[in-house]
């Protein structure tokens, strides 16, 4: 007898206006009474670069624990999912415009979705370590050419940095160069590994549109995500890095990161950094000063079904 339930499973493109076009994350909506051995098995199923799953929360001040799985781990805290997790609840009518909490790995994250539909989610505390990168190694990683690196480094230089999950920033002088990167996995997972990241985090200000900021790529190998169409914690980290580095002379307030174009996935990330005197008094300060950083976008559903799951070992703990 099978002795399996179905719970509702659902393909949410993040970062995206259109389906088929983002960041695709799974959502589980509700995942209460599944074991981590289980979820790890549908974020297998749903081979989504991350799958996110959704329980009630037992603190009155936080609207649900989420927990997001890539195909092989577990990780604390991803912004497509989370984007695409807050859209759905919004589409559902389970979460109104305005602000609220989510629970994560992490720690508590502040989120909010807008009265036409664009989610936004706070991050984790910044940091910024500007590092001394060997371009050539890079280059070697990357496919890309050295000088191409260099030329841009003299002036915004290569650095990890972090809102919640760390990535190696690296700037590239132009939009072909960084379009032609032939990356090599296995490099790529050794240089991230070196400096304790995510993964590698490639842009360039010479973006499709002009009304971006500029352009991006992002590969983990060593996360099971070889290369990322859309990454929103990356994109909160390299807007922290952007402040932290002084790329612009007058800094904007939100930022527009494409990413995706060359995997056939475009998406539009948004990015707000706030270094408001209001802030600035309020103590909450980090290792890139006093900012503030928020990820933003739209999402829309591409896939809602239902998934059969088999029932727990008898000696598995149950986790709510």
């Amino acid at each position: 007898m099978d002795d399996s339930e179905t719970r509702r499973t659902l393909l949410v493109d993040a970062f995206a206006a259109e389906p088929l076009a983002g960041n695709a994350a799974g959502v589980v909506p509700d995942a209460e009474g599944l074991d981590a051995e289980r979820m790890g098995k549908i974020a297998r199923e749903l081979n989504a670069s991350e799958t996110a799953f959704l329980f009630p929360d037992a603190e009155s001040d936080v609207d649900r624990r989420i927990r997001y799985f890539t195909p092989t781990q577990e990780v604390d805290l991803c912004g497509h999912a989370t984007i695409a997790s807050l859209a759905h609840l919004h589409d559902e009518g389970e979460l109104g415009a305005g602000e609220g909490r989510l629970r994560t790995n992490a720690g508590v994250i502040d989120v909010a979705v807008t009265e036409d539909g664009v989610a936004w989610m706070g991050t984790g505390e910044p940091s910024v370590e500007v590092v001394d990168l060997d371009y050539e190694r890079a280059g070697e990683a990357l496919g890309i050419d050295p000088a191409a690196m260099q030329d841009v480094g003299a002036d915004v230089p290569a650095a990890v940095a972090t809102v919640g999950l760390p990535f190696l920033i690296v700037p590239v002088n132009f939009l072909e160069r960084l379009g032609d990167a032939e990356p090599d996995m296995d490099a790529v997972e050794a240089l991230a590994a070196e400096y304790d990241a995510t993964g590698i985090y490639a842009f360039t200000f010479d973006a499709l549109d002009a009304e971006s900021t500029l352009h991006a790529r992002m590969w983990a190998p060593g996360a099971g995500v070889p290369e990322d169409p859309v990454t929103g914690t990356a994109s909160g980290a390299c807007g922290a890095y952007l402040h932290a580095v002084d790329a612009f002379d007058e800094p904007p307030t939100e930022m527009r990161f494409e990413q995706g174009h060359f995997v056939d996935r475009p998406g539009l990330v948004r990015v707000e950094v706030d270094d408001s005197e209001e802030l600035r008094s309020s103590g909450n300060r980090s290792e890139t000063g006093d900012v503030d950083v928020r990820v933003g976008g739209r999402a829309v559903t591409a896939l809602d079904g239902s998934l059969a799951v088999p029932p727990a070992d008898d000696d598995d703990i149950l986790e709510a």
